[in-house]
């Protein structure tokens, strides 16, 4: 592997792609254990897939805005390193697939010309930052949110705080009260309020969804503006010293908000409020980047067919605030577009709109800032392109992730099997084309992905075994979820499983069912009245699998037999236990404290030098095969293991100088004293003192062993 340099003038982004070059080499070289590098990959937005030897990339986009230069650069970026194929997730990034794992550092640096990167798109990190794709042009928001989910995006990157928590945090913003931006399944949910004339947030805490979705609590009815990073960086302390780190199942905030109660958390959070560097963190909203609309002469065309042309004005084209605009919705099947399709459409935002995209949580692309006028033209050139295709937003705009496709946890097919239900609804039911009403999504495993069990209709991909102990694919037929607004939401009631050949089926037994007795009733509202028994009594039948047909075998989109793979799932991360790893790991913390130091950034060398006493005492507890499932419980059995029996006795350095007792004592320095200079120095000594004694433990004991 040649040695590979960036371009790049932004010097933290360049160490950023140096060390992710220089950790390759060490990987192919044997000189880093396995499960550290990809750790250290995921946090680099670098990502197994289900075929060997490639990794999927994902490209973090802050609320899905794209301006026209970023789209060029990711298209010359996926034609260079991937396929052409661009992938639009849930969470409003991008992924591009099939990369070679050497030729990364090289693709983010060429990202980096245009301010897109990688950086904690995967791995135990703050995850991007999702918004209302109507943001700022919304016609009943309060203010526009985008400065807001910047700003929150700023902060946090590369932030010591949110680089190694037990699991991915999520943070939404919604525009109204609407709450597009799903609130109430997020980590750390915002909507935009206005009280007394001030700006400022309801804000929902610990929601979630995966096998076992929670609905988040409301943390704040109304929180200021200046005082939602503050109020963010204080959660995620919490969540990286209190959060489950052993089991991935048990390792979210929704977990720990469950076994803590919302006031037991608000305590927490209030006992770290000293560490926390700023109190009060004013968003300057003012100067957030002044859309620019392109000015040119009204292009004349001839609309060939009207009629079609109104239609996809019904369905596609979203009001805006601002006289005289719309913005206009792109129907994106599956998420998927193409570099050569999405040049043109670079281009034509470029020339003809504001320069812009938004990626929007269902998958789809929103152009805002386009003149009335203009619409006929933009049908035209929407048309060429293929992105002119009806029904944006609605029933037939179905959700789902990539699945077995490309995903190592995928156990059924999802992207097969919404096409065949897009045709089914475009073919069977047209009625539904212009439904806003019915939301399908759905996803290849329970990890929801796809947001199956928010939707009115989900699926989740599984699998079925018959009498003869033959597998087949299969769906679970999720009912009755739905978005309420202002933090509200209801998940959908698992009813029945199926094999995944009767899909299309159980949709026609639903939307018929639906259409006979509905009587106007939004789908929900109807599924709440008739109840989950109701459903699955007409459902049930398909659940037979002791009359499988060979096609049954067969899953959607493919052609071979069905075989259930499940790999290694990295959405996550990893847990590195290796003592020496821990020891190697401290290390490295304690050069990150003396960096920030140097640079005075007191409060995130204090984070670093708390890492790394934390990881230290964590190798000598793993060396005892004692459970380290979270921070604090590591910092207490330590103190009993190893202290209290007096196998480790501190030097007189740094905190111990200051009469204090115990680890915990030491450790917990960090929640109890301002941030200075003055603290990081002593508290980066008391790190060193605590490295230095347990390694010298370790060694000790290894010579007696």
């Amino acid at each position: 592997m040649k040695s590979f340099r960036t371009e790049i003038e932004n010097p933290v982004v360049e160490k950023d792609i140096i060390e992710l070059e220089h950790k390759i080499r060490q990987f192919k070289e044997g000189n880093v254990d396995e499960e550290k590098f990809r750790s250290l990959r995921l946090a680099r937005g670098v990502y197994g897939q289900r075929q060997q030897g490639v990794q999927m990339i994902r490209i973090k986009l802050p609320y899905g805005k794209v301006t026209s230069n970023q789209l060029l650069r990711i298209c010359d970026v996926s034609d260079e390193y991937s396929t052409g194929r661009l992938h639009i997730t849930t969470r409003q990034d991008i992924q591009i697939h099939y990369v070679d794992l050497e030729r990364t550092p090289e693709l983010w640096a060429q990202l980096e010309k245009d301010q897109v990167t990688l950086r904690e798109a995967c791995g135990n990190t703050v995850r991007n930052v999702t918004a209302s794709e109507t943001a700022g042009i919304d016609p009943n928001e309060p203010f526009d949110v985008s400065p807001y989910a910047q700003a929150i995006f700023e902060y946090f990157l590369r932030n010591p705080i949110g680089q190694e928590m037990g699991r991915k945090f999520k943070v939404s913003f919604s525009a109204t009260d609407a709450d597009t931006g799903l609130s109430y399944m997020h980590d750390l949910g915002f909507i935009a309020k206005i009280k007394d004339g001030q700006r400022g947030f309801k804000v929902m805490l610990g929601g979630g969804l995966g096998s076992q979705p929670r609905h988040a609590d409301v943390l704040f009815e109304f929180l200021s503006t200046e005082k939602i990073v503050p109020m963010m960086e204080g959660v995620i302390r919490v969540f990286d010293r209190y959060g489950e780190r052993k089991s991935r199942a048990k390792a979210r905030m929704k977990f720990l908000i469950k076994d803590i109660g919302l006031e037991g958390f608000r305590e927490l959070l209030q006992q770290e409020q000293k560490a926390i560097p700023i109190q009060s963190y004013p968003i300057d909203f003012e100067n957030y980047p002044k859309v620019t609309i392109a000015e040119i002469e009204l292009p004349q065309i001839a609309i060939e067919d009207w009629e079609t042309f109104e239609q996809w004005k019904t369905t596609n084209i979203v009001p805006q605030r601002q006289e005289g605009y719309v913005a206009v919705g792109i129907k994106v099947l599956l998420g998927d577009f193409y570099t050569d399709k999405a040049r043109l459409l670079a281009q034509l935002v470029q020339k003809y709109a504001a320069g812009e995209i938004r990626l929007s949580l269902r998958q789809n692309i929103l152009i805002p800032y386009v003149k009335e006028e203009l619409l006929p033209f933009f049908y035209q050139e929407l048309k060429k392109l293929g992105f002119a295709e009806i029904g944006y937003n609605k029933a037939l705009d179905i959700t789902a992730c990539p699945g077995t496709d490309t995903c190592n946890l995928g156990i059924a097919s999802s992207t097969g099997i919404a096409e065949k239900l897009e045709e089914v609804i475009r073919e069977e039911y047209p009625q539904y084309v212009n439904n806003p009403d019915v939301v399908i999504k759905i996803s290849g495993c329970m990890n929801a992905c796809g947001q199956h069990n928010m939707a009115h209709i989900g699926f989740q991909g599984m699998s079925v075994r018959t009498k003869d102990k033959l597998v087949a694919p299969a769906l679970q037929v999720l009912l009755g979820g739905g978005n309420h607004g202002n933090g509200k939401g209801t998940f959908a009631d698992k009813v029945v499983k199926i094999p995944s050949k009767r899909g299309p089926e159980a949709l026609r037994l639903i939307l018929n069912d639906f259409d006979s007795h509905g009587n106007g009733r939004k789908f929900e509202d109807y599924y709440a009245t008739k109840g989950e028994h109701y459903f699955y009594d007409f459902l049930k039948h398909l659940s037979n699998v002791d009359n499988l047909t060979p096609e049954d075998f067969i899953d959607w989109g493919n052609s071979e037999k069905y075989k259930k793979e499940i790999g290694i799932g990295e959405c996550a991360g990893v847990i590195v236990d290796l003592v020496a790893t821990l020891f190697f790991e401290s290390k490295e913390k304690i050069e990150n404290a003396e960096e920030a130091l140097q640079e005075e950034k007191w409060a995130a060398s204090i984070y670093y030098s708390y890492q790394s006493m934390v990881n230290s005492a964590k190798a000598l507890l793993t060396a005892e095969k004692t459970k380290t499932n979270t921070h604090s419980s590591i910092i207490k059995d330590f103190d009993k293991l190893f202290v209290q029996t007096g196998k480790v006795t501190f030097s007189p350095i740094g905190g111990m100088e200051r009469g204090l007792g115990s680890f915990e004592d030491m450790v917990l320095q960090l929640n109890k004293t301002k941030p200075s200079e003055e603290f990081a120095k002593s508290y980066l000594e008391d790190a060193k003192a605590v490295l230095g004694q347990l390694q010298e433990f370790r060694k000790l004991e290894l010579e007696e062993a």
